[in-house]
């Protein structure tokens, strides 16, 4: 090893740890309150157990320790051992203490599932326990599903509302249920400067108190995680890194777009670096990991004989992830705005998809035959759906206008409302079709 090489790797080490050390002194000190609070509360009246699932770093166990009276920390390799040990001698041992008991990374003693569900059934538990886990891992065996015993809520990085970045005057529920308390005007006080930085810094809450330049460097620290160990241990497959690095820099360079598998595929290099086969099992790796979250395809009632595509929109859980996987600063944003717009695209995902999840939505996008193309599709329990179009600028609102009026003329059931979400300064209702157009920053729950 050179004495550069050596001094840049040790450099990378004390960065990482530094940011280690100050998210953990800053989480529990300046914690924002998250909106799945409601959600995990209300999942415990009802089920003996709540699993919180999501990415790395997107604060599940700060978040879940608000409800429990006893935390155990798996992910600790004694206290991980300990129960390993006590897993084999009695289930009483291991779930020990004051309820509800949080049991952080479960799936590191998987044996914990099958205790608590026997648990569950003996005593009629109601939020008793909670788990959370950053991955779905393969070879993870439970002898039961816990169906009706315990159900999981998802958990993603924060969005601008939570971290207060958006004054959330517009919100999503009034928007389906109450149009009248959205006020005529509102005001975004987040520049195209700001937002740039936002994309590259992401919703992890760890990075909020964090110096400018370190918020910029922790998606990049948990990218390298995810590839050089987390990867080989969500499904027990030894993966050549600097291929899946590969894989992930070209579904970045693909996000917020309908790529095909095959695109992606070939995006790679010029030449073929990895069988098909060995590149499905790599992005299945990256979907366990909560990383990849592609934005499937809306199938409404429409009165045309359009043919619907049915392809996927490629999305990460977070805009960061794209951005550290293809190195981009806010400055190299700001100087290539058709990136800026698709990372844009990404960051309005996340947080429709947050804002949705509140209301009982899911996200999904439109694409069909005719070429109509319609970004997000927000659709409620009981088939109500709004439309979204997302454009970073004001320049392009009449065609993103015709389209989602298109898209409405179309629909035998028609939108509760129709969207343009941007970077722009005001929020406003069109007058002349009745559209909203809504900064990002003024976009809430």
């Amino acid at each position: 090893m050179s004495a550069k090489y050596g001094m840049k790797h040790l450099q990378n080490m004390e960065l990482s740890y530094i940011i280690h050390l100050r998210m953990m002194n800053m989480t529990n000190i300046n914690y924002r309150k998250r909106l799945i609070e409601s959600r995990i509360k209300k999942t415990m009246g009802f089920s003996g157990g709540v699993v919180i699932e999501g990415a790395k770093w997107v604060g599940k166990s700060t978040t879940a320790s608000l409800f429990a009276n006893t935390i155990v920390k798996l992910q600790n390799p004694i206290i991980r051992e300990k129960y390993k040990a006590l897993a084999t001698i009695s289930k009483e041992k291991v779930l020990e203490g004051e309820k509800p008991i949080l049991f952080d990374e479960w799936q590191d003693v998987p044996e914990i599932w099958d205790f608590i569900r026997i648990d569950i059934d003996e005593y009629n538990h109601k939020g008793t326990y909670l788990l959370t886990g950053s991955t779905r891992k393969q070879n993870v065996k439970t002898s039961h599903t816990g169906t009706g015993r315990i159900n999981s809520v998802y958990m993603r990085p924060m969005s601008l509302y939570e971290s207060g970045e958006s004054n959330g005057k517009v919100s999503l529920n009034d928007l389906f249920n109450h149009p009248d308390n959205i006020p005529s005007i509102s005001m975004s006080t987040i520049s195209i400067d700001e937002m740039a930085k936002l994309i590259c810094r992401g919703g992890w809450p760890g990075s909020l108190d964090l110096e400018e330049d370190f918020q910029f460097e922790l998606p990049k620290h948990l990218l390298k995680s995810i590839i050089e160990k987390d990867s080989d241990e969500v499904d027990g497959i030894s993966k050549d890194k600097e291929k899946l690095a590969k894989i992930v820099r070209s579904y970045a360079r693909n996000i917020s777009t309908l790529a095909t598998n095959s695109t992606i595929f070939k995006d790679q290099s010029s030449e073929e670096i990895v069988s098909f086969k060995t590149f499905d099992t790599y992005v299945n790796a990256l979907k366990r990991l909560f990383i990849v979250e592609d934005v499937l395809p809306w199938s409404p009632s429409i009165r045309s004989s359009s043919r619907l595509r049915k392809g996927s929109k490629r999305q990460f859980v977070d805009p960061s992830i794209a951005a550290a996987a293809l190195d981009i600063s806010p400055k190299k944003l700001l100087n290539d705005f058709k990136t800026f717009g698709f990372l844009f695209e990404s960051i309005v995902t996340r947080d429709v998809r947050i804002y949705s999840e509140e209301i009982g939505g899911k996200v999904y996008h439109y694409n069909d035959s005719t070429g109509l193309e319609v970004d997000l599709i927000v659709e409620l329990r009981d088939g109500s759906w709004g439309g979204i179009e997302v454009k970073l600028g004001s320049n392009e609102l009449d065609k993103a206008s015709a389209h989602l009026l298109k898209l409405a003329d179309i629909s035998e059931v028609k939108p509760s409302f129709l969207m343009i979400v941007t970077n722009t300064e005001m929020a406003y209702q069109r007058k002349e079709d009745g559209i909203y157009v809504v900064p990002l920053g003024c976009l809430g729950a």
